[in-house]
C-alpha cells in the first residue's frame, strides 16, 4: 500500500498525459500543414526504402460506447461500397505521385470494423493496394477483427490476400461489462473466430483487452484472462479505458458511477499483468505482452522495439502512409491527417485532391525529443550516447531534463551521467516521465489519465 501511495503522490492517479503513439501528439496538429505537405512528402520518398501502409475502415454495424475512434454506424453495405471506391481513387492519386518501385513492409487495416467488408470487397481493396505497393521481403499484413462481424468466408479471403496477423478485439467477456459498454460478444463466438483463423493458417494472433471498464471486477477480469489464455495468443494488449466523453460523445452512455476507482483500476491492471506473466508471456512496454518466440519480444530484446499509432510494433519503417478518413501519415518531416469526417474525406478525394486537412511539420528539437520519448516508452531507459549517434551534439540539450526527472521521481528512476532508467517500481509512471520531454502542451487539451 505504501508503494501505491508513493505512485499516487507522484501523480499516477491525477495526471492526464498523452499515450505517446506519436510526438508531437495529434492535439497540436494544425490546418497550416495539410494536403500540400502531404503531396510533397509522398513525392519525395526514397523508392529504395519500404514504407508502412494503414487503411482506415470507419464503418461499424454497432457503435460500442467505450470507443473513441473515428467511426460511424451503418446497417447496409451501400456506404461501405462507396467508401471502397473512394479508397481506390485515393490509391490512384498515390500511384501518380509516388516514386516508382516503392514497397510496403507492413500493411494494417483498422477501424471501425474492417471485417464489415464481405469477401468480394476484401479482395478488391487488397488488390487495389497491391496495384500501388509491392510487398517487401518479410512483409506483414495485420487486420483488426470483430468476431461478431466475421465468418470463415471473410477469414479465407483475408488469408488468400496474405494476412499474417489477426488482432481480435475482446475488451472483457463478462456479460455485465459488455452490456455496460454496448458490446455484446459471447466467448463462444470469439472462440469460433479463433478456431477459424487457426484453421486458415493465420499463425500470429493478437488479443485486445481493456481494464477500467464499468462493472469490471478482479473476478471478472480473471475469468476473461483465463478464457483468453485458452486461445494461446501470441500477443496481448491490455489498454486502460480512456473515459473522455468530451471527445467521444457516445461515452456519455456509460454510467460513470460504475467505473472502478483509482485503486481498483490499478489492481485490475496489475492482476492481469501478473497472470499473463505466469502464463509465459513477457511484458512489452507499458501495456503489451508477447510470447518469447514472438517477433515483438525478440524486437524488445534486441533494442528494436518501436511505437506508432497502433501501439508497440516491430515496424522499423520511417514512413507510415495513412489512407481513408481520419488516417494519419507519418513522414520524416512531420505528420498529416486526412479529413476526419468521412463525407469531407470523400469530397476531397472525389475532387482529385489529397485529403490531408491538418498536421505538423517537425522543427527544432522535435525529432530528438520524439526519439527520446520512444526510447522511454519502449525500453524504460534513455542514453544520450544513443541519441548522439542519431542527432549529434544536439542530444546534450536533454541533459537538464534527465536531472529534473531524477529530482522529481527519486527512487523510481536511476540517473547516472547521460543515462536515465525507469526502475520496475516506477514503470506505471512512464507516460508522466515521458511528458517531461514534451514541449508541446496545447492550452485546453485534456488527455486521458496516466494510470
Amino acid at each position: 500500500m505504501k508503494h501505491i501511495d508513493h505512485l499516487g503522490a507522484l501523480g499516477l492517479f491525477d495526471a492526464r498525459v498523452p499515450r505517446y503513439t506519436s510526438y508531437p501528439t495529434a492535439a497540436v496538429f494544425s490546418p497550416r500543414t495539410g494536403a500540400a505537405f502531404q503531396a510533397e512528402s509522398l513525392a519525395g520518398l526514397d523508392p529504395h526504402t519500404p514504407v508502412s501502409v494503414y487503411i482506415h475502415i470507419p464503418f461499424c454495424e454497432r457503435l460500442c460506447w467505450f470507443c473513441a475512434c473515428h467511426t460511424q454506424g451503418t446497417q447496409t453495405l451501400a456506404p461501405v461500397e462507396g467508401y471502397i471506391e473512394t479508397l481506390e481513387a485515393e490509391l490512384a492519386l498515390l500511384r501518380r505521385i509516388l516514386p516508382k518501385g516503392l514497397q510496403m513492409g507492413q500493411l494494417h487495416w483498422g477501424g471501425g470494423t474492417p471485417t464489415i467488408l464481405p469477401p468480394a470487397l476484401i479482395h478488391r481493396l487488397a488488390r487495389a493496394i497491391r496495384g500501388v505497393f509491392e510487398p517487401a521481403d518479410g512483409f506483414e499484413f495485420s487486420v483488426e477483427i470483430d468476431p461478431t462481424m466475421v465468418d470463415r468466408a471473410k477469414i479465407d479471403a483475408l488469408a488468400a490476400e496474405g494476412l499474417t496477423r489477426a488482432s481480435i478485439g475482446i475488451q472483457d467477456f463478462a456479460p455485465e461489462v459488455q452490456a455496460a459498454i454496448g458490446r455484446e460478444q459471447p466467448f463462444e463466438v470469439t472462440q469460433a473466430c479463433v478456431a477459424d483463423l487457426r484453421a486458415a493458417g493465420i499463425t500470429s494472433l493478437n488479443t485486445d483487452l481493456v481494464y477500467g471498464l464499468p462493472h469490471q471486477t478482479e473476478a471478472r477480469i480473471a475469468d476473461t484472462v483465463e478464457k483468453v489464455l485458452t486461445f494461446a495468443p501470441d500477443r496481448v494488449a491490455l489498454f486502460g479505458y480512456a473515459h473522455v466523453p468530451w471527445v467521444s460523445k457516445r461515452q456519455k452512455l456509460i454510467d460513470e458511477s460504475a467505473l472502478p476507482g483509482d485503486l481498483a483500476r490499478y489492481h485490475l491492471a496489475a492482476f492481469a499483468a501478473e497472470r499473463f506473466a505466469e502464463a509465459g508471456l513477457q511484458a512489452i512496454g507499458i501495456d503489451h505482452f508477447a510470447r518469447p518466440e514472438d517477433a515483438l519480444a525478440q524486437a524488445q530484446a534486441a533494442g528494436r522495439l518501436r511505437r506508432n499509432f497502433q501501439g508497440y510494433t516491430t515496424d522499423g519503417c520511417q514512413t507510415l502512409i495513412g489512407l481513408g478518413a481520419s488516417s494519419i501519415s507519418r513522414f520524416p518531416g512531420g505528420y498529416v491527417q486526412n479529413a476526419p469526417a468521412t463525407a469531407a474525406y470523400i469530397q476531397r478525394i472525389t475532387a482529385g485532391e489529397f485529403a490531408g486537412s491538418r498536421g505538423y511539420t517537425m522543427a527544432g528539437e522535435d525529432a530528438l525529443r520524439a526519439r527520446a520519448i520512444e526510447f522511454l516508452m519502449c525500453d524504460f531507459q534513455l542514453d544520450l550516447a544513443d541519441l548522439r549517434q542519431e542527432f549529434g551534439a544536439g542530444a546534450a540539450a536533454l541533459s537538464p531534463i534527465l536531472k529534473q526527472v531524477a529530482a522529481r521521481f527519486g527512487a523510481m528512476v536511476c540517473h547516472e551521467g547521460d543515462r536515465l532508467a525507469i526502475l520496475p517500481d516506477g514503470r506505471p509512471l512512464t507516460r508522466i516521465v515521458a511528458s517531461m520531454f514534451d514541449t508541446h502542451v496545447p492550452d485546453g487539451v485534456r488527455y486521458s489519465r496516466a494510470s
